[in-house]
């Protein structure tokens, strides 16, 4: 399954500044194994040691939060897109 997935400004250093890449896999797990094999370094920065999504990062399935699906196992259909977007936080 191949699906695309936007990059964050802070992660495309990983990417040679592309904004968006191709990777493969029926899940949102699997995406992230083929982003690391083909970016190394970068799954590091979207899951954290013990596996989970880190805490600032959100990760979408179309216009679905994966927190709110099935995790790292919400599946991915052949040309869905998949955007990593840093949380914002801040104010005054």
């Amino acid at each position: 399954m191949s699906v695309s997935v936007r990059v964050p400004t802070i992660l495309r250093t990983y990417t040679k500044d592309e904004a968006e890449v191709t990777a493969e896999g029926e899940t949102v797990q699997a995406v992230l194994a083929d982003l690391e094999a083909k970016y190394p370094g970068i799954r590091a920065r979207i899951v954290d040691d013990s596996g989970k999504i880190r805490r600032f990062v959100n990760v979408y399935v179309g216009d679905e939060d994966v927190r709110f699906a099935q995790g790292l196992d919400t599946p991915t259909v052949s040309g869905t897109q998949v955007s990593i977007i840093p949380a914002v936080a801040g104010g005054c």
